[in-house]
């Protein structure tokens, strides 16, 4: 009985060893299994993708397959060398590495017809940027859902007196069947570069010779076909699903706004209350999903208008003007006037504090960055001022303006032909639902002065925003440069302009927007989101939103975004007021008698550094500055076919990434196969023989006779 105890527990013991040296090997096995997927492939880890967005009607944007698209890479640097990818090459499909300054609706088209041979591309930045332009917007921005139509001054619909954009080529707006993506390192870039001369460069012509460097691109898109299509989808799935499986969101963020004087937000204003409107946009766009840099197309005016708004508030007699301002920043209007469409849609169904007839006159800045030799264009609606009484209301806002120019040397304002149509703006959607008084303010007298409306190339050097080499970026911060002066003047008539509309006279001249404010926050949105300054004034949980680069301005689809709220509490801090509450009373000032949530926005801010700059002096602030949301209206009727409103969204992904690697000759990968395929047939063939002959091989141990004394 001794005996057979002990080989009991000598049995479990073997177990126990055998699943010991079994997880070993397991781990093992897995360790040497992520060493090798490292020492394979080389991860791309600073790419932009190319998305698919959709509306009512149609797709665009690009995907990749479900498991992602592999080519040989090569590199195109003129368009001669095209010919290998199209015709020549012997080794396709390939990923093509494009030279910036060749990303062209033209070229793009070749490649488009064959897309048997090609796999993908990977588009590098052109330094510096194309002398010639590049806008792949079209040369009709948000064409139908303006105020332009068949029933409305049809002829100025679809842009017909003037193309406002014409160096668009609508590259952003086709639908791509394989993946692109944006190399935005330089340093990868050169990696790839490497890769191809080491590997892929042909001599002579002949065949370059195995292994060859190749990239896989990953970027598959959930949605199809359009916003219809994938709404419906999602729905259905969401109503019988417990799991549901969304595949498109609509495009949607927040509007910002405040007003100069505080309104009750629980109530709508009395018809008699007057309102003048500052409005800008928030957004702009590219070819590659979040960049978005928007230099001239958005950055400009809304850093001028808040610039504007700080110097408006500190009038003395801003409380006692006989109407309103509100200032507004609208997003999501590169789609189609999403901000716009719903704000108005919310005046009409009396679900915003003002109303359309509270509306007084509307000043809009559009571009403004790019001026010629001085001059300020202001752009008014030639079929509402077919009304005299209109008439007469925008000739009173025109003369106010120029009035408040004449003070401002470095700003010299005109008047257009009262026959030329408004360029894209917001002003249009008001017009749609209601007749008011309103002038756009912009850069240009006719097409547009940016040569890259909405691309990767509208930042910062594009209107000028350039620093001394070897200061920091504390230096930079507070250098101000020759745009933020001129921005300045632009944002002090707009001040002066929007003091006298409300009624202010005798204070106008004290109206001076700051270049150090102006200079502070382009370089916050253009060059370097983290920085002393911005982190000031956001609140504490808010700091990962700033990064080392500049913030991008595409609207997205999860919300607040980054520039929403930046630019929400940039407005807070400009026109707000310090107060003495604690970190508790200021997150919940309902506890104060003295305070007023229906009336005032309160933020507990991270503030300056002290004296010593090692800890920060934390502040309540409290100011009228708001977010309102930025959705469509169509998302809200379920209208997702609307011609009336915008309908674009933005189609669900898995997994995106980018990563090159070595690739073996057909021949070597079918040699590799039918190798591994005979050693997994012999080693069945032996384990089948070792288990038939197992009672020879195998001998079991007899049992130990009894023991005899």
């Amino acid at each position: 009985m001794a005996t057979d105890g002990g080989g009991c527990e000598a049995d479990l013991g073997s177990r126990s060893l055998l699943r010991l040296v079994s997880f070993c090997v397991l781990l093992a096995g897995l360790c040497e299994g992520n060493s090798v997927e490292k020492k394979i492939y080389i991860p791309l880890n600073k790419t932009a993708p190319c998305v698919r967005l959709l509306n009512a009607t149609h797709q665009i944007g690009c995907q990749s397959s479900v498991s992602g698209d592999t080519g040989v890479i090569h590199v195109v640097q003129k368009e001669e060398d095209l010919q290998w990818v199209l015709t020549d090459g012997p080794n396709p499909p390939y990923v093509v590495l494009l030279e910036g300054t060749l990303f062209t609706r033209n070229l793009m088209e070749k490649l488009k017809g064959r897309t048997s041979r090609i796999a993908g591309l990977a588009v590098s930045l052109a330094k510096p940027s194309p002398a010639s332009g590049f806008s792949p917007s079209v040369q009709c921005p948000s064409d139908g859902f303006g105020v332009y139509s068949n029933s409305y001054g049809p002829e100025f619909a679809h842009c017909r007196e003037i193309a406002w954009n014409p160096l668009g080529d609508g590259l952003a707006y086709e639908d791509f069947s394989f993946p692109i993506f944006l190399l935005e390192d330089e340093n990868e870039t050169n990696v790839i570069k490497q890769c191809y001369r080491d590997h892929n460069l042909s001599q002579n012509g002949s065949a370059p010779a195995f292994p060859l460097c190749a990239m896989q691109l990953f970027s598959h898109m959930h949605a199809v076909i359009s916003t219809v299509t994938c709404m419906r989808r999602s729905f259905i799935q969401s109503s019988f699903s417990i799991n549901p499986e969304i595949v498109c969101d609509p495009l949607s963020d927040y509007n910002v706004w405040s007003m100069l004087k505080p309104v009750n937000i629980s109530e709508t204003l009395e018809p008699d209350d007057k309102v003048v409107v500052a409005a800008t946009r928030l957004d702009s766009r590219s070819f590659f999903w979040n960049v978005a840099p928007g230099a001239e197309s958005a950055v400009a005016s809304f850093v001028t208008q808040l610039a504007a708004a700080e110097a408006l508030q500190k009038a003395p007699d801003v409380t006692t003007l006989p109407r309103n301002v509100m200032f507004v920043f609208f997003q999501g209007e590169t789609f189609d006037y999403i901000g716009s469409s719903r704000m108005v849609y919310d005046m009409k169904n009396g679900k915003f504090p003002v109303q359309l007839e509270n509306i007084d006159s509307f000043v809009e800045l559009g571009q403004v960055a790019l001026r010629n030799s001085l001059e300020l264009w202001m752009h008014t609606d030639p079929m509402s001022q077919k009304n005299e009484t209109v008439q007469n209301q925008v000739e009173e806002l025109l003369t106010t303006l120029e009035k408040s120019g004449a003070g401002v040397p470095t700003v010299v304002l005109r008047r257009l032909s009262r026959s030329q149509p408004l360029p894209p703006s917001s002003l249009q959607r008001f017009l749609r639902a209601q007749n008011i008084s309103g002038v756009v303010l912009a850069d240009h007298s006719a097409v547009f002065q940016n040569h890259y409306y909405q691309s990767i190339y509208d930042t910062a050097e594009n209107i000028n925003v350039t620093y001394p080499e070897g200061q920091s970026p504390e230096e930079d911060l507070n250098f101000v440069t020759d745009t933020a002066k001129a921005l300045a003047g632009v944002a002090t008539v707009l001040g002066r302009a929007l003091y006298q509309l409300a009624g202010g006279t005798n204070f106008s001249h004290t109206i001076q927007a700051d270049p150090q404010t102006v200079t502070r926050l382009l370089y916050g949105f253009l060059v370097r989101a983290n920085n002393s300054w911005f982190q000031s004034i956001l609140r504490p949980d808010l700091r990962s939103y700033l990064g080392d680069g500049p913030l991008q301005h595409y609207i997205a689809v999860s919300s607040p975004t980054n520039t929403t709220y930046v630019v929400q509490y940039a407005l807070a801090n400009l026109t707000g007021k310090v107060i003495d509450l604690t970190r508790e009373q200021c997150q919940d000032p309902s506890k104060v008698p003295t305070e007023n949530k229906d009336l005032y926005e309160y933020a507990w801010v991270q503030g300056p550094l002290n004296s010593n700059e090692t800890d920060r002096l934390p502040r309540c602030v409290r100011s009228t500055a708001r977010l309102a949301r930025a959705l469509s209206p169509a998302f809200e009727l379920k209208q997702w076919g609307s011609t009336e409103y915008s309908t674009w969204t933005e189609s669900r992904w898995k997994d995106i990434r980018a990563r090159i690697f070595l690739i073996a000759s057909k021949e070597l990968e079918f040699i590799t196969l039918m190798v591994g395929f005979g050693v997994l047939v012999f080693s069945l063939v032996v384990t089948y023989c070792i288990n038939a002959k197992a009672d020879v091989l195998f001998i079991a141990p007899r049992e130990p006779g009894s023991v005899s004394y």
